[in-house]
């Protein structure tokens, strides 16, 4: 009976997740050479090869996904059991605040796998406008916020990744019915919604905010309904939704940065700095 080892399981699923062995390296401490190695013996272990390049992405093999799964259960039973048995002493209370955007498709992942790794640790979860977040009342009431930026290239070391703004509609709905773009999107001040109004403006294509609401949720139950269209993050689009290419009607609307801003204050706070390794990980 063969026996999978912890860190090579670990090792794999960063690797997967960051599409990058030198990343992966860096988040886990090892040089790009020894994480190659680890897939290797892991690779040998299974019988099976687990990652293939395409041009510049990695993907998973056939048994890479299959191994996969498998691996994100025992390393969560694992680091559950550590949690647990070792009584850890980390505790406390984090005021995270993240764009309502993201929380239908991020906060359930990152809830559920920190909570059951670190139970002393309470998250007090406040959604909102990153224009609000990154207010000064926004930064003094939270100790680390995720945030959009509407300008990556002028972002510091705060940024976490760059993300493609797309259009979304219905899966049945024919946007190209009528002349005016019917927009459904936040309050004024969302980040989507300027970029929206923007390129329309500028492409001089007719619009109209047909519905407003500052949740992801209702936002997608307008889209269903056929209301009209929105902007969305691709890595938030749910999968209900399709994302509609751009056009002359619908204009490329450009990439939006994704930042995580620790207070001064946290920075050594060792909680914070495990939630900012959870975030980064689901978010890359």
């Amino acid at each position: 009976m063969k026996n999978l080892p912890m860190d090579l399981l670990r090792a794999f699923v960063s690797v997967a997740q960051l599409n990058s062995f030198t990343k992966a390296g860096e988040i886990l401490g090892r040089s790009q050479p020894a994480m190659s190695l680890q897939i290797q013996r892991l690779e040998e272990l299974v019988d099976e090869p687990l990652l293939s390049r395409i041009g510049k992405n990695l993907e998973l093999t056939e048994a890479g996904e299959s191994l996969y799964d498998y691996a994100n259960q025992i390393l969560t039973l694992n680091d559950l059991a550590i949690s647990q048995l070792s009584k850890s002493s980390i505790s406390g209370k984090i005021r995270l605040g993240i764009p309502s955007e993201f929380a239908t498709v991020l906060l359930p992942k990152i809830v559920s796998r920190f909570a059951k790794a670190y139970p002393n640790v309470t998250l007090e979860v406040n959604c909102e406008l990153s224009k609000q977040l990154l207010s000064k009342e926004g930064k003094a009431s939270h100790d680390l916020i995720l945030a959009l930026e509407d300008k990556p290239s002028a972002i510091g070391s705060d940024l976490v990744k760059t993300d493609d703004l797309v259009w979304v509609a219905s899966a049945d709905h024919n946007a190209q019915k009528v002349s005016t773009v019917p927009l459904i999107a936040a309050a004024e001040g969302c980040i989507y919604r300027h970029r929206a109004i923007r390129v329309l403006d500028k492409s001089r294509q007719p619009w109209q905010i047909v519905y407003t609401n500052p949740d992801l949720t209702g936002i997608q139950y307008a889209i269903q309904e056929g209301l009209g269209v929105t902007v969305l993050a691709k890595s938030t689009v749910p999968k209900n939704l399709k994302v509609l290419s751009p056009s002359a009607r619908f204009p490329d609307l450009g990439k939006v940065g994704i930042s995580l801003i620790c207070s001064s204050r946290n920075k050594k706070n060792e909680a914070v700095n495990l939630l900012i390794e959870f975030l980064k990980t689901s978010l890359t």
